[in-house]
C-alpha cells in the first residue's frame, strides 16, 4: 500500500490484537510514529489493550506521557483504558494518576479503578470508590458488583460479601447473574465454608457453569477437601470437556493424594480428546523489553547467567530456611532432590533470576504469569523479597501478589 491514512495503521493494529499479537501491534504504533502519522484516539484505545495483554508498563508510561504532550484529552473510553492498563501491571498509582485525569467518568472509569483496586488487593479502597461512585450519582452495574464481590472473596470478608449480594439485589435493583453466583461460591470456597458453597449452587436460579464448578474445585484444593474436590472435578469435565484446566484440576487432586493410577487416567484422557496445557509462562519487561520465560526455559541468550542465579537463589533460600514444598508437584516423581529441581525451573522463578541480574538494587520486579501461581512460588517469592531486599508484583491468572519483605498482600489467601 503507497500511502497508510490513520484508519488503515488502527486496521492492522486492530487486527493484531484481535488475534493475540500484541508486540506486532505496539510495533506498528512505533512505524507509524517514524512515517510521521499522528495516532487517533481509536490507535491509542488499541495500543493501550496491546500493552495490557503484554504486561509492558514501561511502554504503557511512555504512551501515557506521549497523550499528555499533545495535550489528548482522557475521555471515558481512552482513560478507563488507561486505568486498566496500570491496574493489570500492578501500577496502583500510574491507574490512579489516569483516573483523575479523566474528564468526565462515567460507570466504565468507576468499574476501572475498582476493579484495578480490587485485583491488587486493596479491598478497603475499592469499597471506599464504590461508595464515592454513589456520591457521585453514577448508578453501579453488574460488572461493579462483580469486582466487589471479587474484592471480599480475596480478602476473606465473608460477611461484607453477603452483605454486597444482598445490597446489590435490595437497593440497586440487579439481579445476580452466573458471575455474581461464582463470586458467592468462590467467596465462601476460598474461606473453607464448603456447606454454605454446596447451598449457593443447589438453589442458584442459574444453571451451574464451568466457572462456578472450577471456583469450587480450586477451593477444595487449597482447603485438601478431596472427596468434594473429585465430585465438583468430574461435574467440571462433564461441563467442560475441552477445558484443559478442567483434567489439570482434577489430575491436581488426584497427585495430592498420591492416587498415580487416577493421574494417568486422567492424562491419558486428555491424550485420547487431544487436550493439551499450556505450559507456564512469565513474561517481565527489562528496558522496554518484553521476555518470556517457560518453565525449564533454556532459549534465552543470557540463560548461563540466569542459572547461575538460580543455584545463588537456592543456597541462599537453604540459608534463610526456606524447606521447598515438593507436594506441589504433580508427576509421579519418587526422588526429593529431581522434584526441587522441578521446582526451581518455573517460569517466574526463572523470570525474578532474570530480573536479578538485569536491574538495578532495590529497583520493583514486575511479572506477568499465564497460570495460577503455585504454592511453592509463592513461598519462594517471600523469602526472595527477604533476603534480596526487593519489592516482587506478580499478576496471575487470579490475582497480583505484592511480596515486601518477606510477606504478601495476599496474606497467603489465594
Amino acid at each position: 500500500m503507497p500511502y497508510r491514512d490513520v484508519v488503515s495503521w488502527n486496521t492492522m493494529i486492530a487486527y493484531y490484537v484481535q488475534v493475540g499479537n500484541f508486540k506486532e501491534a505496539i510495533e506498528r504504533l512505533r512505524q507509524m510514529h517514524e512515517k510521521g502519522q499522528k495516532p487517533d484516539r481509536v490507535t491509542l484505545v488499541s495500543v493501550v489493550t496491546a500493552i495490557t495483554h503484554s504486561g509492558a508498563l514501561g511502554q504503557g508510561r511512555w504512551l501515557h506521557a506521549y497523550i499528555k504532550s499533545q495535550k489528548i484529552r482522557l475521555d471515558e473510553i481512552l482513560g478507563s483504558a488507561l486505568i486498566n492498563m496500570y491496574g493489570k501491571s500492578g501500577c496502583l498509582n500510574g491507574a490512579m494518576e489516569a483516573f483523575n485525569e479523566t474528564n468526565k467518568k462515567n460507570v466504565d472509569t468507576w468499574n476501572a479503578i475498582i476493579s484495578s483496586l480490587a485485583t491488587n488487593g486493596h479491598s478497603s479502597k475499592a469499597i471506599e470508590f464504590f461508595y464515592l461512585m454513589e456520591d457521585c450519582n453514577v448508578q453501579p452495574d453488574a460488572i461493579t458488583f462483580s469486582s466487589i464481590l471479587s474484592a471480599c472473596s480475596h480478602a476473606g470478608a465473608v460477611e461484607n460479601g453477603i452483605r454486597y449480594f444482598e445490597i446489590m439485589k435490595d437497593k440497586h435493583g440487579i439481579q445476580p447473574d452466573i458471575i455474581h453466583y461464582g463470586c458467592m461460591v468462590d467467596l465462601f470456597g476460598r474461606a473453607g465454608f464448603f456447606d454454605k458453597a454446596k447451598e449457593i449452587i443447589k438453589t442458584m436460579p442459574i444453571k451451574p457453569d464451568k466457572v462456578v464448578w472450577k471456583a469450587l474445585l480450586s477451593a477444595c484444593r487449597v482447603h485438601k477437601n478431596f472427596e468434594l474436590g473429585e465430585q465438583a472435578g468430574l461435574k467440571l469435565i462433564e461441563l467442560a470437556p475441552n477445558d484443559h484446566a478442567s483434567y489439570v484440576l482434577l489430575s491436581n487432586i488426584y497427585a495430592m493424594q498420591g492416587k498415580w493410577n487416577d493421574v494417568h487416567k486422567v492424562r491419558r484422557i486428555m491424550r485420547e480428546r487431544a487436550i493439551k496445557k499450556p505450559p507456564g509462562c512469565s513474561s517481565i519487561e527489562v528496558d522496554g523489553v518484553v521476555h518470556e520465560f517457560i518453565a525449564g526455559d533454556t532459549s534465552h541468550s543470557r540463560k548461563r547467567e540466569i542459572y547461575e542465579m538460580l543455584a545463588e537463589m537456592r543456597e541462599r533460600l537453604r540459608a534463610a530456611g526456606y524447606q521447598p514444598e515438593t507436594d506441589q508437584i504433580m508427576l509421579d516423581i519418587k526422588e526429593e532432590d529431581l522434584k526441587e529441581t522441578s521446582l526451581i525451573h518455573h517460569s517466574e522463578k526463572l523470570a525474578v533470576a532474570f530480573a536479578l541480574i538485569s536491574t538495578s538494587h532495590r529497583m520493583t520486579i514486575r511479572v506477568v504469569k499465564n497460570l495460577r501461581m503455585c504454592s511453592d512460588c509463592h513461598s519462594t517469592m517471600k523469602v526472595v523479597s527477604m533476603i534480596y531486599h526487593r519489592n516482587i508484583i506478580i499478576r496471575d491468572l487470579n490475582r497480583f501478589h505484592y511480596f515486601i519483605d518477606g510477606s504478601c498482600s495476599c496474606m497467603d489467601y489465594w
